[in-house]
């Protein structure tokens, strides 16, 4: 199992629990280094796997607020693994997005249509990614955040 958490830079700060963590799936190297660049550049905190079989362990265990998913990994089928994550209470509100090398309309058509929530094809522009990884950050935290005080309410009601 070829696993690294990448919480380095995190460690310095107050606390990482109002800091995004995503999960990037990337067989190759030199796009995992490239991936992780972006991320850190945008300060999230990021888990990487070169391992297609243990992320929804992965995903179960760190509940990320975003997955990066190649889907063309050596030892797993990327939508079924996409099938399996939405399947599974624990994981069907992740967003997915699709970082691969599969750029036909059809193949886009045929990733959606498996339950990714975007999808982006290699090369893709850096901007491009930062935009899209931006995007479902933002809406995960607006989410959270509302849930949050949801229940800080709810918890306040109770002790009255």
């Amino acid at each position: 199992m070829n696993v690294n958490i990448a919480f380095h830079h995190i460690q310095l700060q107050q606390s990482s629990a109002n800091i995004p963590c995503i999960l990037v799936v990337e067989d190759n190297e030199d796009n995992l280094v490239l991936i992780t660049q972006i991320i850190n550049l945008l300060n999230c905190k990021f888990i990487t796997t070169r391992d297609g079989m243990n992320v929804s362990s992965l995903a179960k265990t760190y509940q990320p607020d975003l997955i990066l998913l190649d889907i063309i990994l050596p030892d797993v089928n990327g939508l079924e693994l996409v099938a399996e994550l939405k399947q599974d209470r624990r994981t069907n509100q992740i967003p997915i997005v699709a970082v691969t090398g599969l750029a036909l309309a059809e193949d886009r058509d045929r990733i959606l249509k498996a339950g990714c929530d975007d999808y982006i094809s290699k090369p893709y522009l850096i901007d491009d990614l930062e935009a899209i990884i931006e995007r479902f950050i933002q809406r995960s935290f607006c989410c959270n955040r509302a849930l949050n005080l949801q229940l800080e309410n709810f918890s306040a009601e109770v002790q009255k």
